[in-house]
């Protein structure tokens, strides 16, 4: 689209004059606009007419560049793009520009209210491109019409008019996937869309379905049985008070924000992370595989049952029920392969179906024939229901084993949930329908108990002949109807509650209704669960989480079906089919499932617990409370129905848990986990700042001026070795540029930098500033870096190799950084290597790395031939990310700092790279002292219980410098000089004013032995410690504002050169060693 030159915008008087727009430098308008005002906002504006007119310069400034005009047919419908429902948008000249987009160039498409739009004229009377509220900018995948709309930027409503703008990318950070954008373009093109169902279909049925199992028609009446009336309600409670819970769960997390498709796995996922999302959602989506062959072999086994009464058996038994079973699992597959909409109408046949069969039921108890009283069915009566109502456990049953025969028959809870990707309106379907379905299934379970109780005794013989006799002393209920059981105690009888599990079949109405029932039961839960396991499956593939199995990720079809999902799902279930044995796998099936319950109660918790404000469900009837209470019950359930399965189960997600962590998948989903963590952190930050710092405590916690991270890796690796599980690190890097900082280019390098501190797995935060030099920035970070007691206390720097080749300016203020630090009562630490420690020169391989020099930024490149040079500074850069090896660690203690020249090296020998290295101490004394220096400082080290292999008392330490050592110094300071006698004292003052740096003869005079000890100690360290893995040296101090910085620089310079890596190192003089318990 294109902009015409600046346009002047004619106000509208209260009279709803026409405006019109004036083209600069043209007499006809291109751009015709309907404005409308209060006055005439309530009828329709009239078609405009071109009328030049003058405007005031404030209104036409810079109008061109805040608008874009884009052509009506690309903008789709004014629902498409978010307007309020008043805002019309018809492709007509009049109304044309009535929402103006500018494109970012980007695939985003950004909306702003031009002087030409009804909706923000009438609304603020004023031209702005800032935006009002609109759902599309908080959209995180594509727009229907394929850009997503995103609000102008900070910049583009803040910067100056010329400044080049940016685009901020999406909200959140996230970018939508191409999956994510294909999928919505492909619904939009395709000419059916895409099948959604509403509560009943999509969650109501489905759950009911699925929580009416084959228990209800064959197991129900033996559960009365045993546990009596009163404890079946109890039972029935208890495990609808577990799903409740849990259905409360649900409902808080699906109300919790737009729910896409993967059910308990996307619910646990976004709330917890991946760790427990991707441990839950594999044993959930294999949970549901297996039910699928759980409830085909129990529709199986009937079909095999009824074929055996008929002799019709086509093998054995066990063979049949493999046969019936796969043909079974082929049909299934072939209805949800077939499309959602044929399997929901299966769904509705089957419900039809089950209801019928338990009306059918209830029909058949108020019917008692004399036929049936033999088999035990007598019809309602109260001396039954009193025998009935206390507990009869036989065959080593109890209430707990009942109860876990009962509970799988209360689970299904989530079979609407996950298929949320399906559901018109995810965060209403799920409450409503999950909730709804527990009710009633809760309530249907609790009448057929009280209904079954009341009409059936516990045993009968099905023999007509055994009728009271007067001679028998008979009390039980059935003696009062005539009949007498009390053979059946001595065992043998088949009918009644203990013994027929088909009782309810007898009792109905209609026979064959209750078979049909059975049917119905396990063929739509199957079918619910060959639907899940791919929905499920599916989502868990598409983020990715266990990279092997992305191949199932893919989805045909305007409806996303995961096709390749459901062959494995069918292959899976097959398997388990063809094994036919299914009573160890039950258990554990089971067992999955409560472990999901059990994770989405603790994600309400958790994330309740995390006190998030992103964390605020519509569905209020949730407490973290109950929702934890929940957890445990699940736990508890998990055990009672078998312990070895909750073991199992356990170890399963444990397992899973430690893969995902360890392989830390690239997704940020502000999961509670994160929530908590920033609260824990935040606490426990804020109770520090209460408490005063202990010597017992001290760590040093170090600010390291490191530059991009990747420049200086040497550096890095060296301080994290004894920062690492101790104390702060921070990689403080100050940014010398002369153009105002892009902020977006800004926060994109910081993320760069800290990926690349994580994948190097160094422990630290990356933290940069803008400065005009180095020591004002390293003066911000020292004051301003750190939060309460998590602050520095230790400055590091690379040691300044060439600083004789540069300009002495810098090296004044590399000095007076060091001072700054000394003030600020932080200790000093400084790193030499020889070959130096800056590398970003050659760290492109051929392409230009950007490095940071002082006051300017250099552009280096590097090119495929590496100079020698080069390839010794890369070895070096390298040599502390290896394990050390044997060797020493030489710590020349030879001013008291208060104890960090030890302790760094101690807590380097506590690492494991440095582990195999021992400490030998350098002290100064006087040789007729020699053995007393030494015990004394044994006996200090042990009260520190540090350990030492050698102490070295340097006796010669006050000796002179040999004469060659010493002419070299004086070579090295020769041009640093101010040399004041030979130049009048008034241009002395004026040179030493303009270039503060020089070295007087005063001065030099004044601290020739300070200069001659830097000599002679260079000399005492090449001859002990040139072998050293390490030298931690004391490093000298200068008096600020008498030793000048060219100086201070050749004394560390000589004290420093042509050694192995060296450490100098200047506490702040406070102790950091305690021998004090």
């Amino acid at each position: 689209h294109c902009c015409s030159p600046p346009v002047n915008i004619i106000k509208t008087d209260m009279s709803g004059q026409k405006p019109s727009l004036k083209s600069g430098g043209s007499s006809q308008s291109r751009f015709q606009v309907a404005v409308v005002t209060e006055a005439s906002s309530t009828s329709p504006a009239p078609a405009p007419t071109p009328a030049p007119a003058p405007a005031p310069a404030e209104e036409s400034k810079g109008r061109s560049r805040s608008v874009g005009f884009l052509d009506s047919g690309a903008l789709g419908s004014a629902m498409d793009i978010g307007l309020p429902p008043d805002v019309s948008h018809e492709p007509d000249t009049t109304k044309s520009d009535s929402v103006s987009l500018h494109s970012t160039g980007t695939g985003h498409t950004h909306i702003s209210d031009s002087h030409s739009n009804t909706y923000y004229m009438r609304t603020f009377g004023h031209n702005t491109i800032d935006a009002v509220p609109n759902i599309e900018f908080y959209r995180q995948t594509a727009a229907p019409f394929g850009e997503k709309l995103t609000r102008p930027s900070l910049s583009e409503l803040h910067d100056e008019l010329d400044k080049e703008l940016f685009d901020d990318g999406l909200a959140n950070g996230e970018e939508p996937s191409a999956a994510e954008e294909a999928a919505a373009l492909a619904a939009k093109e395709s000419k059916g869309g895409t099948i959604k169902f509403g509560w009943v279909k999509g969650v109501l049925i489905r759950c009911m379905l699925n929580i009416w199992g084959v228990m209800l028609f064959i197991r129900m009446s033996w559960i009365v049985g045993q546990s009596g009336i009163g404890l079946t309600i109890a039972i029935i409670l208890m495990a609808t008070l577990v799903t409740t819970i849990t259905g409360l769960s649900t409902s808080a997390i699906a109300t919790n924000g737009f729910v896409r498709g993967g059910g308990a796995y996307y619910l646990i996922s976004r709330s917890l992370g991946p760790e427990f999302g991707g441990s839950i959602g594999l044993i959930f989506a294999f949970a549901n595989a297996v039910a699928v062959a759980m409830y085909v072999v129990g529709f199986a086994e009937t079909v095999v049952e009824m074929l055996n009464d008929v002799d019709a058996l086509m093998t054995d038994e066990l063979n049949d029920i493999r046969i019936v079973g796969t043909l079974t699992v082929i049909l299934l597959l072939g209805i949800s392969v077939a499309g959602m909409e044929w399997e929901a109408k299966a769904q509705i046949v089957l419900l039809v179906i089950l209801l019928g069969a338990i009306v059918n039921y209830f029909i058949g108890s108020f019917m008692p024939t004399e036929s049936k009283e033999p088999k035990g069915f007598f019809g309602y009566n109260t001396a039954i229901f009193l025998e009935n109502l206390g507990p009869d456990f036989r065959d080593e049953e109890t209430f707990f084993s009942v109860f876990a025969i009962f509970f799988p028959a209360a689970t299904g809870i989530l079979a609407g949930a996950n298929i949320s990707g399906d559901l018109t309106d995810p965060q209403s379907a799920i409450p409503k329908g999950t909730l709804l379905a527990i009710l009633i299934t809760g309530v249907t379970y609790v009448a057929i108990a009280i209904s079954a109780g009341s009409c059936i005794v516990r045993d009968a013989t099905g023999d007509h002949n055994d009728t009271v006799t007067d001679t028998v002393n008979c009390t039980d209920a059935a003696c009062t109807l005539g009949y007498d059981f009390s053979i059946c105690k001595e065992g043998g009888c088949q009918y009644g509650l203990m013994n027929d599990f088909q009782v309810m079949s007898l009792v109905s109405a209609f026979g064959p209704l209750i078979t049909a029932g059975i049917f119905s039961a396990t063929l739509s839960s199957a079918l619910a669960s060959l639907v899940s396991a791919p929905k499920v499956f599916q989502a868990l593939c598409k983020d990715n989480i266990y990279p092997g199995l992305s191949m199932f990720a893919k989805g045909y079809g305007k409806n996303n079906e995961p096709l390749r999902g459901y062959v494995l799902t069918f292959c899976i279930g097959l398997a388990f089919i063809l094994i036919a044995e299914l009573n160890i796998i039950a258990p554990i099936i089971s067992n999955f499932f409560l472990a999901s319950y059990a994770l989405i109660n603790f994600s309400v918790f958790h994330a309740s617990m995390a006190n998030s404000p992103g964390w605020r469900p519509s569905f209020k009837y949730y407490n973290m409370w109950v929702s934890l209470a929940g957890a445990i019950l699940c736990c508890v359930v998990m055990f009672v129905i078998n312990w070895w399965a909750a073991l199992v189960t356990l170890l399963i997600v444990l397992a899973l848990y430690i893969y995902v962590s360890y392989k830390k998948p690239d997704v940020n989903w502000g999961s509670s986990t994160q929530a908590l963590i920033y609260n824990q952190a935040l606490t426990h930050c804020l109770n520090l700042t209460g408490v005063e710092d202990h010597v017992k405590n001290f760590r040093p916690q170090c600010l390291v001026m490191a530059g991009y991270p990747s420049a200086r890796p040497a550096l890095l690796q060296l301080v994290h070795s004894f920062t690492k599980n101790v104390g702060l690190m921070v990689c403080g890097h100050i940014k010398t540029v002369s153009r105002r900082p892009n902020l977006k280019e800004l926060s994109q390098d910081h993320a760069r930098c800290q990926r690349w501190l994580n994948k190097k797995r160094i422990k630290a935060f990356y933290t940069p500033v803008f400065s005009d030099n180095l020591r004002h920035g390293a003066q911000f970070l020292l004051q301003a870096v750190g939060l309460g007691r998590l602050k520095p206390n230790t400055l590091v720097m690379g040691f300044k190799n060439n600083w004789s080749d540069g300009d002495m300016r810098d090296v004044e203020i590399y000095i007076n950084t060091l001072h700054d630090a000394f003030d600020l009562q932080f200790g000093v630490v400084i790193l030499r290597l020889q070959e130096g420690l800056d590398i970003s020169h050659i760290q492109g391989q051929g392409t230009a790395v950007i490095s940071e020099s002082l006051s300017f930024v250099h552009l280096h490149i590097r090119f495929p031939t590496v100079p020698l040079t080069d390839q010794r500074l890369l070895e070096s850069s390298q040599q502390f990310k290896k394990k050390q090896g044997k060797g020493t660690i030489d710590v020349w203690w030879l001013f008291d700092d208060g104890g960090l020249t030890l302790l760094i090296p101690y807590l380097l020998t506590n690492s494991s790279k440095w582990g195999d290295c021992r400490i030998r101490v350098f002290i100064g004394g006087k040789i007729n002292r020699i053995d007393h220096d030494r015990r004394a400082m044994a006996t200090l080290l042990s009260r520190f219980r540090i350990d030492f292999s050698d102490i070295n008392v340097l006796g010669d330490i006050n000796t002179k410098p040999k004469k060659h050592n010493k002419l070299t110094f004086k070579e090295l300071i020769e041009p640093y000089r101010l040399k004041e006698d030979d130049m009048e004292q008034e241009a002395a003052e004026r040179l030493k004013a303009h270039e503060p740096w020089r070295i007087t003869d005063n001065e030099l005079e004044l601290y020739k032995a300070k200069t001659n000890r830097q000599i002679r100690l260079n000399e005492l360290l090449k001859e002990h410690s040139s072998t050293a893995k390490l030298i931690v040296m004391s490093m000298p101090l200068a008096r600020k504002g008498t030793v000048s910085s060219a100086l201070y620089m050749c004394w560390l310079d000589t004290l420093s050169k042509d050694l192995p890596p060296l450490l100098l190192v200047r506490g702040n003089h406070q102790s950091v060693l305690t021998f004090y318990s």
